[in-house]
């Protein structure tokens, strides 16, 4: 599969969600209204894409985001960034960026929501940590938790105060801790990866992932110097997270790779279980924490960890055993995810290493859309087998992703800021 048929069967996928009236009912239905990973807000941010960019016509963002507004959107303590106003103030930034003085009220009301909510929360983590309690990954994490909130803040307001203070929060959060008398990094989790307590877990674990681990602090840490905005100790919180990820990546393929988390048996005797090879994806796994060192790296300048990013992420995206653990198509664990962190990342990348991830994208894409599909047959295929059709496990994600490797410009409108992969 071409790049350029992978941004036919996007447009065909963007054509069969044209309009909420056409839509699966799950896209729709009040259960997902709110979600940006699985209701109309998702859905929308491919319309904005594909508009910004000049390849559809506004209308039919306007369509999603009016199926999504009907009602109002919930704030404060029941919202995250996945979630609620947050996630709509996603999307609305979005489109304002390329439609001046659109949604401008809106998204002026939505910012100040946002900037009350992150104060909320940075409140209760610093009281915590004061408390010598060990953090939820949801305090943290990008889908629910604070470096979701500092993605969105760096977009808004990169030098602002509330962006500042959830920098200095992440920087804190790096700070080692004692509990029951044994030495963890800061951003160890009582319970088990589903946030709540787990049997299979005891005495907690320490995430790794992109969607809810500390490969989003790191992420957010590196943006954020890539952008001018360090605060106290900056740097050096993006050293403690990288000196931990060195201590437990493990052979994989002709590379390395990383284990989804570390148990507190595995703390003790200071090297992973063994496991069968794991999906590289972004939310968990190698390709996403591969991307998130390759912008620390970017950040600090050093050249030598950048390479060594480089090489985990192409190894993941063409190591066999990798790869068959993959098995569906979405952003979130699937091809379309491995697609967009490749060609993100070869952006980035020393000129070698760029060509060689940018090889490495078609056949992906192979894997992804069956060879010799018609794109409009090839779209149907996807929303008939994707996981609904909202952005992280959907067609609308599998589409954004599709569009990445498309094109030859980044995102026009920096919608996978939300992914924290730029």
């Amino acid at each position: 599969m071409t790049d350029q048929s992978a941004g036919a069967v996007a447009t065909a996928i963007a054509d069969h969600l044209a309009h909420p009236d056409q839509a699966p009912v799950a896209a729709t239905d009040d259960a997902n209204r709110q979600n940006l990973a699985y209701g109309p807000t998702g859905i929308a941010l491919l319309h904005v894409e594909r508009a910004a960019a000049g390849l559809a016509p506004w209308q039919r963002a306007h369509d999603w985001l009016t199926a999504a507004t009907r009602q109002p959107f919930t704030s404060g303590s029941d919202s995250y960034p996945f979630y609620g106003a947050p996630a709509l103030a996603h999307v609305l930034a979005c489109a304002a960026d390329h439609l001046p003085g659109s949604y401008r009220r809106g998204l002026d009301l939505l910012d100040r929501q946002v900037t009350v909510d992150a104060r909320r929360r940075l409140d209760a983590a610093h009281h915590r940590i004061d408390a010598g309690q060990l953090p939820a990954l949801a305090e943290f994490d990008a889908i629910r938790g604070l470096s979701g909130y500092g993605a969105y803040l760096l977009r808004r307001d990169p030098a602002g105060p509330v962006t500042r203070a959830v920098l200095d929060y992440c920087v804190r959060l790096t700070d080692p801790v004692t509990h029951d008398d044994e030495h963890l990094p800061g951003w160890w989790a009582a319970t088990g990866p589903s946030g709540r307590p787990d049997d299979r877990f005891p005495g907690g674990h320490a995430n790794h992932g992109m969607a809810h681990g500390i490969g989003a602090v790191l992420a957010l840490l590196a943006l954020a110097a890539r952008r001018g905005t360090t605060v106290t100790s900056h740097h050096q919180a993006m050293r403690t997270i990288l000196a931990w990820l060195e201590r437990w990546k493990v052979p994989a393929g002709r590379g390395t790779a990383w284990p989804y988390l570390i148990t507190r048996e595995e703390l003790r005797s200071g090297r992973p279980a063994a496991s069968a090879p794991r999906r590289p994806s972004w939310c968990y796994g190698t390709a996403g924490l591969a991307r998130a060192q390759q912008l620390a790296a970017l950040a600090l300048g050093d050249r030598d960890l950048q390479a060594e990013a480089e090489a985990a992420l192409l190894d993941a995206l063409t190591d066999r055993a990798q790869l068959r653990a993959t098995t569906d198509s979405g952003l979130c664990h699937g091809f379309a995810g491995l697609v967009h962190i490749a060609a993100r990342a070869a952006a980035d990348a020393e000129r070698a290493a760029a060509g060689q991830l940018r090889a490495a994208i078609p056949a992906l894409l192979t894997v992804l859309v069956p060879p010799g599909a018609a794109p409009d047959d090839a779209a149907a295929l996807l929303l008939k087998d994707a996981a609904g059709a909202g952005l992280l496990d959907g067609a609308a994600g599998t589409a954004l992703g599709l569009l990445t490797a498309d094109g030859t410009e980044p995102p026009r409108t920096a919608w996978d800021a939300c992914l924290l992969t730029a």
